[in-house]
């Protein structure tokens, strides 16, 4: 999928993967991918820095934990990343809604 199209919607996708349960960078990046059926093929160099953001607006929160010997840092949603992931969801809505009634 073109990168071109995510833009705007980026911060909601990852607000979805983050919400779905607590998830380390790289089980966000296969969260989006299966859940997309590969459409979203994302980089670390597109995720770590919105994730970074995310948690800068107080949107993500995270903490370092040891899984099978690796040091990772894990994601979690916060409660206005909750609000935030809602008023994406409706956002999105409103503008597949209106692309589907302009595009038939």
């Amino acid at each position: 999928m073109r990168s071109e199209v995510l833009k705007g919607h980026l911060d909601t996708l990852l607000l979805a993967a983050v919400g779905e349960s607590p998830a380390h960078g790289y089980l966000i990046v296969e969260r989006l991918r299966r859940r997309s059926e590969g459409a979203f093929e994302l980089s670390e160099g597109t995720i770590y820095p919105a994730l970074y953001r995310l948690e800068e607006s107080g949107l993500l929160s995270s903490r370092w934990v040891v899984e099978s010997g690796r040091r990772r840092r894990v994601y979690r949603l916060t409660r206005r990343g909750g609000a935030a992931l809602n008023a994406g969801r409706e956002d999105w809505r409103g503008f597949a809604n209106a692309v589907n009634m302009v595009l038939g």
